[in-house]
């Protein structure tokens, strides 16, 4: 895979896949707004699966999980412009301010289609990128400039900025069982559920009777049956969409569980 990145900061970077696909599951550690120029993602969260093309402008909250696919399209490689909000940045900017951010139930992704105003504060970075130095004030600018404008734009974007609470100690069964297609280091499902990885494993097996990896596994292998049998999915698709890292993988352990293959169901299916 030939993947390119150029930073200005370790905040802003422009973000290049040449490859046929990239697939990531990702726990944001900052808020994201990025910019498409060019290529398709699909990003599958545990209640939405989203779509986004050129010219589409989005923003992920943190401490969101997500499985990103991203695809070249049309001949073009799958290009980004990515801003993270950071806490830091986002305290800086909020001092002061006479906000008090609402509880928000449910984080969702929040688009801006091609919005004209974030549309061209995201593309006069553009130049940035082809520099060698760039002067120190200018992406402190040009994020404060981004995070103004959604405020201008988005009525409700404070709920999700301004507030910096880090998660607290939640039902982990509950939460699993919402979100065990995503394929992250325990250690991360810990933190979302307020707990150390010592507590986690404690109480998963409090909750499920046996370790996270074997619960894990065969969960994703139970939706992947379902998502064959009542979606007619392809074996490429649900294999990243479940939590796999690659078809040959996810092939053997399907096999290994339903004495079938995920080829041999899809067959049986169309027959």
């Amino acid at each position: 895979m030939e993947y390119q990145a150029k930073y200005i900061t370790d905040d802003i970077k422009l973000s290049c896949y040449e490859d046929k696909f990239f697939k990531s599951d990702i726990m944001f550690d900052h808020h994201m707004l990025v910019w498409f120029i060019s290529g398709e993602t699909k990003i599958v969260q545990a209640d939405a699966t989203y779509y986004f093309k050129k010219g589409d402008i989005f923003l992920i909250p943190r401490n969101q999980l997500a499985t990103i696919i991203n695809y070249p399209k049309d001949g073009q490689p799958h290009k980004t412009v990515v801003m993270h909000l950071s806490t830091e940045k986002l305290r800086d900017f909020y001092t002061g301010l006479p906000i008090q951010p609402k509880a928000v139930a449910s984080q969702k992704i929040h688009s801006y289609s091609n919005h004209p105003l974030l549309e061209s504060c995201l593309a006069s970075l553009l130049p940035y990128f082809s520099m060698e130095t760039l002067p120190e004030d200018i992406a402190s600018l040009k994020i404060k400039e981004a995070i103004s404008i959604l405020r201008t734009i988005d009525k409700g974007i404070d709920d999700v900025l301004a507030n910096f609470e880090e998660p607290g100690k939640i039902d982990l069964a509950g939460y699993m069982e919402k979100n065990f297609m995503f394929n992250l280091p325990l250690e991360k499902f810990g933190y979302l559920t307020g707990r150390s990885l010592t507590t986690f494993k404690r109480d998963f097996s409090k909750a499920f009777h046996t370790t996270p990896q074997r619960w894990l596994t065969q969960k994703r292998l139970e939706l992947a049956h379902y998502q064959f049998i009542e979606k007619k999915k392809k074996p490429i698709d649900v294999c990243y969409e479940v939590g796999f890292e690659n078809l040959s993988h996810f092939s053997h352990a399907f096999k290994k569980q339903f004495g079938y293959s995920p080829t041999e169901l899809t067959k049986r299916q169309n027959a």
